[in-house]
């Protein structure tokens, strides 16, 4: 925009003037249209005011060639800024620490660049190309130390036929992550890749240092990269070096005795490799396992065998766990029965030196299993399977504790002889519950009751239970006033943690509580029901019919309808004449109240109308 303000701010001394000067902003306006950028629908309106203010013929067409171009930029401009929406150009190029922004932020980048490496624009190759180089830079000015976008970047150039650019991004990358093994062996392997053989050697010489702290896998990558590129010769003369290292472990000896085996086809070779290897280390049971595969690939029963044999008298019992189970599983395929049993009970012996439990040298059905089993075949349904496993955990399991665990739900199948693998483990540290605070739920219990105003304490319900009184309970209630003490004696039983509230408000509605008298000093009398609340069998919710009176407890008679008459005009004129409460449903009960007193005629109620109470026909 202000570079289209500039030129249209130049002079211009005559017509030839005039005509360059147009010509020059139509270009930039051309330019900046088919470009997705900012303020791009401005642009074409003022491109457009352009046209038509010096040609409206010659705008036609021009705006004509134009518009779909513009249309597709503009679409691009909008996805891209969906992708340029979730990016924090504020964030520092910090080491990656696994946060959920960063993250987030990882994930938007490669959102981006996917977006870019597709064209969008449908622009040429050198073009597009640029701009997937612009936004890798705008990447790294972010994720500087993610050696994922260092990685991509430089194989995105060797994809595209610059391997030169890919060096140079393996370069940057090395200087900004220089412990970064993964991005020097993929160094390495493009070096190596295009030929440069001396350039990838000199990159696997500094993964190798100066040789006093040099890992294993450096020397084992290293023998694998000579063997390839210089021939068998120059492969084991490093061997015979690396092997003096004091870094050096088994994972070089099996390494090299297996490339000599399958690489050079030397199966002599790579048994005096494995024979060296096996002095320095014969307490390490994986060399051993790897040894044992070794020579079941030869087919050598013979020094398989006694391989076990020498390796089991040197291992300790808890080291020789997995050299049994080898053991074993190689005689119940290769062997006769009565190897296979011999073998299985030596390895029970061994295992449960240490164990004070006879029942782990018993014969079980497991064992059985485990012989008769192949890979993923098995002589017995998986229920079975979980059974025995089950059966046997319990057996070497037998503490309370453990029991307990199993109880709440942990798992019980082990792995053992037979192979199965273990669900969960049994948990040893439980918390049980104290017992002698638990108290039996009886929703038949009786409700407290009630304690007259004159009484000087109402013992705790809770206490009561326990056969206990608790006197800061006794002091509470000698402090409430006589009416809310008669209120919590009317209070109904309940069934079950939480009370019908509509038949609660019932029970509430039909108490009589005590009103204090003015002028007496003294507590007010309160009058409370003889008998005990009426019990849950009796209410059962205003949702619910209820059950007629019986005739021992409600026998109107004729003679005294007026009498009846006489008491529902006062209940209805006490009602009516108190004040209205605040709460809407109570302004409710009472609005109901005054409606059912008016329209029953020929009736009796007793209570309220609206909350579930009782009632019955005079007939």
């Amino acid at each position: 925009m202000e570079y289209i303000k500039f030129l249209k701010s130049l002079p211009a001394i005559n017509t030839q003037e005039e005509s360059l000067r147009m010509t020059a902003v139509r270009k930039v306006y051309q330019r900046a249209i088919v470009t997705p950028t900012h303020h791009i629908e401005q642009l074409w309106r003022e491109y457009e005011n352009f046209e038509n203010s010096v040609s409206r013929q010659l705008a036609k067409g021009l705006i004509s060639e134009y518009q779909p171009k513009f249309n597709s930029a503009r679409a691009v401009y909008r996805e891209r800024k969906k992708y340029l929406d979730e990016i924090d150009w504020n964030m520092l190029a910090i080491p990656p620490t696994g946060s959920y922004k960063e993250e987030m932020q990882w994930m938007a980048w490669k959102k981006l660049l996917a977006f870019e490496k597709g064209n969008p624009q449908r622009i040429d190759n050198v073009s597009s190309n640029k701009r997937i180089i612009f936004t890798y830079e705008q990447c790294l000015m972010y994720l500087y130390h993610y050696p994922d976008v260092w990685y991509e970047y430089a194989t995105w150039h060797a994809k595209s036929g610059s391997i030169d650019a890919a060096i140079k991004v393996f370069q940057r990358a090395l200087k900004a992550l220089p412990d970064s093994q993964m991005l020097r062996y993929a160094y390495a392997e493009l070096e190596e890749s295009r030929g440069a053989i001396q350039s990838a050697k000199r990159i696997y010489e500094s993964l190798l240092g100066n040789g006093v702290s040099t890992t294993s896998l450096a020397h084992i990558q290293f023998i694998r990269f000579l063997r390839r590129t210089e021939g068998v010769e120059a492969a084991r003369k490093y061997f015979l070096d690396a092997r003096k290292s004091p870094d050096c472990t088994y994972h070089v000896y099996v390494a090299y005795a297996m490339m000599s085996f399958c690489l050079d086809k030397d199966p002599k070779m790579a048994h005096n490799i494995f024979e060296a290897g096996l002095k320095r280390f014969m307490h390490e049971p994986v060399y051993i396992l790897e040894y044992t595969d070794f020579l079941i690939r030869l087919n050598d029963d013979r020094n398989i065998r006694a391989l076990f044999e020498r390796a089991l008298s040197s291992l300790q019992p808890d080291e020789s766990v997995e050299v049994w189970k080898r053991f074993t599983h190689f005689e119940q395929t290769y062997g006769d029965l009565a190897s296979m049993l011999k073998v299985e009970q030596r390895r029970k012996e061994a295992l449960s030196r240490n164990e004070e439990d006879p029942s782990t040298l018993e014969v079980s059905l497991q064992d059985v299993v485990a012989r008769y089993s192949f890979m993923d075949l098995w002589p017995c349904s998986t229920k079975d399977l979980d059974h025995l496993a089950r059966h046997e955990w319990l057996t070497k399991n037998t503490d309370k504790k453990v029991k307990s665990a199993i109880s709440n739900g942990s798992g019980f199948i082990d792995k053992g002889t037979t192979g199965l693998v273990s669900n969960a483990t049994g948990s040893t540290k439980v918390i049980y519950p104290d017992t002698a605070q638990m108290v039996i739920y009886d929703p038949r219990q009786k409700p407290v009751p009630a304690v007259p105003a004159g009484l000087s304490t109402l013992s705790n319900p809770v206490a009561a239970v326990s056969g206990q009184t608790t006197k800061a309970f006794d002091e509470i209630l000698k402090a409430t006033p006589p009416a809310l003490l008669a209120f919590l004696a009317n209070l109904p039983a309940i069934e079950g943690p939480t009370p019908d509230v509509d038949v609660v408000l019932s029970i509430c509605l039909q108490s009589d509580i005590p009103i204090a008298q003015p002028g007496k000093s003294g507590s007010a009398t309160t009058k409370l029901p003889s008998g005990p609340g009426p019990s849950t069998s009796d209410l059962s919710g205003s949702s619910r019919s209820h059950p007629l009176l019986s005739g021992s407890s409600f026998k109107p008679t004729r003679g005294k309808r007026k009498e009846i008459d006489r008491q529902d005009d006062d209940e209805t004129t006490t009602v009516q004449s108190q004040p209205l409460p605040r709460d809407a449903f109570r302004i409710r009960q009472y609005q109901k109240a005054a409606r059912g007193s008016a329209s029953q005629t020929g009736s009796a109620s007793y209570g309220s109308a609206i909350s579930g109470d009782l009632s019955g026909s005079t007939g």
